[in-house]
């Protein structure tokens, strides 16, 4: 299986912009590439109370229409992070896009400092089958939380898609925790972060690092610090084998609480019932 990894800028609240540099990644993309992954809110940059109205776009909206197009014309599947409108609210959301359409969009569960008060928090962890593989994705933050992960395997997840937006000095946290919930949970985990200065004037850096890690958390591929888009190769055998001798999602005896459901269409979903209730002393 190819991945391409787009660790390219954005222009944050330059839709256009931001789409048109999508359109022309997802065109350079090889023949034989299966999917193409672009960080957290690729689509809006990041968002502000004040302009989120105007970047959230309905996943049956303009934007989302012509990435299907672009999929369907290179016959690639894309996950690509925006800024969702939906029933007057919005949320940091990420799609699954295949030629046959929205195969899956997760709303990111862990909200950042900077997403407070511009997205309400998504309620569920899901993964989908693709090409024969159960696929999950969590957002930037939602990777420090070794639960989120874990929900991920819960559901069967076989490879782990990460849109990330972290900045400096927090670049290392990521890269470190990723492979943490990759061996932990037996399963790729493809990181793809941000490579340039924050665009609305609050100077952050963004470093780049993007990373693919595999079931024993050894790093298959990394990127620099500056724009790539880095073709990596899957060897999928690698989580038969990681499996082979403990497979932790059997052996665990701590569970998460809460039910897993499913549709008629093969996704998965684990409800996020958060803890509010202090531990006693």
């Amino acid at each position: 299986m190819r991945i391409e990894l787009a660790q390219l800028p954005c222009e944050d609240g330059n839709l256009q912009a931001n789409l048109k540099t999508a359109l022309a990644a997802i065109a350079r993309t090889r023949s034989d590439s299966d999917l193409i992954v672009f960080p957290e809110t690729f689509l809006s940059g990041f968002p502000t109370p004040e302009n989120v109205a105007s970047l959230a776009q309905p996943l049956d909206g303009h934007a989302v229409s012509l990435l299907l197009g672009a999929a369907r014309e290179h016959k690639l599947s894309i996950a690509i992070g925006l800024a969702e409108a939906c029933d007057g609210r919005f949320f940091n959301t990420t799609v699954l896009l295949t030629p046959s359409g929205l195969a899956m969009s997760y709303r990111k569960v862990h909200m950042w400092a900077s997403d407070q008060g511009v997205f309400a928090p998504g309620e569920r962890i899901e993964c989908c089958e693709w090409r024969g593989l159960q696929v999950g994705t969590l957002i930037c933050y939602d990777i420090e939380f070794p639960e989120s992960a874990r929900a991920q395997a819960i559901l069967g997840t076989e490879l782990l898609l990460v849109t990330d937006g972290n900045m400096d000095p927090f670049g290392p946290v990521h890269r470190r925790a990723i492979v943490a919930r990759a061996m932990e949970n037996q399963m790729f985990a493809v990181l793809v972060n941000r490579c340039d200065r924050n665009s609305s004037g609050t100077g952050l850096q963004f470093p780049g690092e993007s990373v693919v890690v595999d079931p024993f958390g050894e790093i298959v591929a990394e990127c620099g610090a500056g724009p790539e888009q880095r073709v990596v190769e899957l060897d999928l055998t690698v989580l038969t084998r990681a499996r082979a001798q403990y497979d932790y999602r059997k052996e665990r005896r701590i569970g998460l609480g809460g039910a897993v459901h499913q549709d008629k269409n093969g996704r998965r979903w684990f409800s996020v019932e958060p803890e509010n209730t202090p531990p006693s002393a």
